[in-house]
């Protein structure tokens, strides 16, 4: 796998000069879950961030649910745990890895190319038997994380709107179905999906134990997509697109890009087409 590390690769070298490990835990609805969590118990030398402390902007009427941060504050906070353009990051949650896949894309959009998601997440770690702690990291030496966005990774609302209906562009809404379909929405103030949107829920990447499924198989499931020129690809606010950003790239498709804001965004502007059923 070109994105995702195993347990065992995790335990023989998350010590190793240059790695740093992030936990990712957070649970929607709970904003609190995943930091009491982490000081419960963490993998050890973990940092800690927080997807609406540290990986969102505050919400705004525009945007979505959980907009992008601000680049630079995001940048400082990686230097300030030791992240710079020579580390090797391992991201991790207890969320399928939709929270980690997230850390892993806003790295890559500032053009780190060294970050990786740990495959089965935390419970897998902790139920292996690999070590845990509840002792606070190690003081990192501070760094200088100089970022480089990658401006073609990601689509603002406009753009997208643009291409509803572009020959050889393919919009991939990653939620549940129902939601997709518009038969339920409990979320956001609309239900449907942006006109035109095939449905690949996310989770639909991972196996029946919580990992990933592997290239191959992932190849399989996109494989409706092999000759298209772009993907297009959100949820609801723009993080559980993210695994499906990362399959994708697993997958070997080129060309995929994020629609930051997703559905929670698109809804914000009342003259946008909502459709329901499937497509």
């Amino acid at each position: 796998m070109q994105h995702i590390v195993s347990q065992e690769w995790l335990f023989e070298h998350g010590t190793d000069e240059h790695i740093v490990i992030v936990d990712c835990r957070f649970a929607l609805g709970h904003p609190h879950s995943g930091a009491e969590a982490y000081a419960a118990l963490h993998i050890p030398g973990a940092v800690y961030f927080d997807l609406e402390e540290d990986m969102s902007a505050a919400k705004s009427a525009h945007g979505g649910r959980h907009p992008l941060p601000d680049w630079e504050a995001f940048a400082a906070k990686l230097g300030k745990v030791g992240i710079d353009r020579d580390s090797t990051v391992i991201a991790y949650d207890d969320q399928g890895g939709a929270m980690a896949s997230r850390f892993w894309w806003m790295l890559r959009y500032l053009g780190h190319e060294k970050v990786y998601v740990l495959d089965g997440g935390f419970a897998r770690w902790k139920e292996s038997g690999y070590p845990v702690t509840d002792e606070p990291p190690a003081a990192h030496h501070e760094t200088t994380f100089t970022p480089k966005p990658q401006e073609h990774l990601v689509l603002s609302m406009e753009e997208v709107k643009e291409r509803i209906g572009r020959p050889g562009t393919v919009l991939i809404d990653s939620r549940e179905e129902r939601r997709y379909l518009g038969l339920e929405e409990a979320i956001d103030p609309v239900a449907g999906h942006i006109p035109g949107a095939k449905n690949y829920f996310w989770k639909d990447s991972l196996d029946d134990q919580g990992g990933w499924k592997d290239g191959a198989k992932l190849r399989e499931r996109f494989a409706a997509l092999q000759d298209a020129d772009e993907i297009v690809v959100y949820c609801g606010s723009g993080v559980t697109a993210c695994p499906n950003v990362l399959a994708l790239a697993e997958a070997g498709l080129p060309n995929v890009k994020l629609y930051a804001g997703s559905w929670s965004d698109w809804v914000s502007y009342k003259d946008n087409p909502v459709a329901t059923g499937k497509e």
